[in-house]
């Protein structure tokens, strides 16, 4: 049996032959290609039949990419959110502060306005803060002596009466609110002239109207206005309006029971009316004896108030 190599090992033309060829076919198949465009469909098809595997060799790198891009547009987004919920808070912020000098600018111009209704100087005085116990409520204010701020002095705002100054230091005051149960203030009835005297102390935050007759022409929505019959509050200052009135014919008196009408929970500027002399005061402001005689001297009648309360 005669043996013959196979055919990959027979030998054919010369490799540089071969290279000569393949490289005549190239320039033949680009100038072709060039000039006809007759390779397109060609080209276009093994396109098509390779775009699958071009995907799937692509797959790894997209996987990396979309990776990527998640986390960096996660975290561009958490930083917006972030930078929004700042921005709305301090809008927030900054409507509440606008809003809040909106509304005291606008107790400002009436307090302007009461201090020239009332026939006495006035000084504007603002809140540092609010004392309170169970049995008193008291406020301390930015002015004390040195701004010519003595215990006895009324306070008020654009509504009406708040309370009365009862101790003073030389930057500060304190303030009793008309609710306090050692504050009691002449009023009489706007509606029909009736006497009277509210004091604090029975319900918090109300007035109580004291010995006043279960037959008293007195009506729920009565509004109280001061009498000035203590020289110390002026007169027709707006105290309180009535609440309820209860009569009661087998005690003779009615238990009423009043709304303040000042702004206390409300605002921060208040005015501090000099109704009193510092010369009135032969002692100190917090002396018993000064308290005493401030008493004595402001009350016409049996029935005025005390003008400070005792300790």
């Amino acid at each position: 049996m005669q043996y013959s190599p196979p055919s990959f090992f027979k030998q054919g033309p010369p490799a540089l032959v071969r290279l000569a060829f393949f490289v005549f076919l190239s320039l033949v198949m680009l100038v072709v290609d060039t000039r006809m465009r007759a390779l397109d469909a060609l080209r276009e098809a093994v396109s098509v039949v390779l775009y699958p595997f071009q995907r799937v060799m692509l797959l790894p790198r997209d996987g990396v990419r979309y990776v990527a891009d998640f986390f960096e547009v996660n975290s561009s987004v958490q930083q917006e959110i972030e930078l929004m919920r700042r921005q709305r808070i301090e809008m927030a912020q900054s409507t509440a502060q606008a809003a809040q000098l909106a509304s005291e600018n606008a107790q400002l111009r009436r307090l302007l306005g009461a201090s020239e209704r009332v026939p006495a100087p006035a000084v504007l005085v603002q809140v540092l803060y609010e004392s309170r116990d169970a049995f008193s409520r008291r406020l301390i204010i930015d002015k004390g002596s040195h701004y010519g701020i003595i215990a006895g002095m009324p306070v008020i705002d654009d509504g009406g009466v708040v309370g009365q100054v009862v101790r003073t230091s030389p930057m500060t005051s304190e303030v009793a609110l008309l609710t306090d149960r050692v504050q009691s203030i002449p009023i009489q009835v706007l509606r029909n002239g009736l006497r009277g005297i509210t004091s604090g102390g029975e319900i918090p935050g109300r007035l109580g109207l004291r010995f006043m007759a279960s037959d008293a022409d007195i009506q729920v929505g009565d509004t109280l206005v001061t009498s000035g019959l203590d020289g110390i509050y002026p007169e027709g200052l707006p105290v309180a309006t009535v609440e309820s009135v209860e009569r009661d014919a087998s005690s003779g008196f009615a238990r009423i029971l009043c709304k303040p009408v000042a702004g206390v929970d409300r605002y921060r500027h208040f005015l501090v009316l000099q109704t009193i002399k510092p010369q009135e005061l032969p002692g100190a402001p917090g002396d018993e004896s000064s308290k005493s005689e401030l008493s004595d001297k402001s009350s016409p009648s049996s029935m005025a108030p005390r003008a400070t309360p005792s300790r």
